[in-house]
């Protein structure tokens, strides 16, 4: 998958569709994964995700509907694709159909604020 194609994948109009949309035209580092995972097991797994960051009181962008779209997608098999900023202060994950033709799902995370240095494990 192109930039350009990915790009017009992401004509949705949440905050999540618009910032990766942004990343990516800024030159931000992108991927779509060849492999294929159930639905159910992304939907149990960001669901968690989900959780952590509240706990956290991290901010994420379109997590709970993208959780919600997993859900509603049963055993369908799904590819990832990510968009990652230049910055490096926010993550998009981007859940598609199996073929990659049509974006299902987008969600961000911020990683760290604008300025801030990422903080190391342990």
């Amino acid at each position: 998958m192109t930039r350009e194609d990915l790009a017009a994948m992401l004509g949705g109009d949440t905050d999540a569709h618009a910032l990766a949309r942004t990343a990516l035209a800024e030159g931000g580092h992108f991927d779509v994964w060849e492999g294929l995972v159930p639905a159910t097991q992304l939907a149990s797994v960001y669901g968690r995700r989900l959780r952590h960051t509240r706990r956290r009181a991290q901010e994420t962008l379109a997590l709970s509907s993208a959780v919600d779209i997993l859900e509603r997608q049963g055993d369908a098999l799904i590819r990832i694709g990510q968009i990652g900023t230049t910055d490096r202060t926010w993550n998009f994950m981007l859940f598609f159909d199996a073929t990659a033709s049509t974006l299902l799902a987008c969600t961000g995370v911020r990683l760290t604020e604008p300025g801030k240095p990422q903080s190391s494990p342990g």
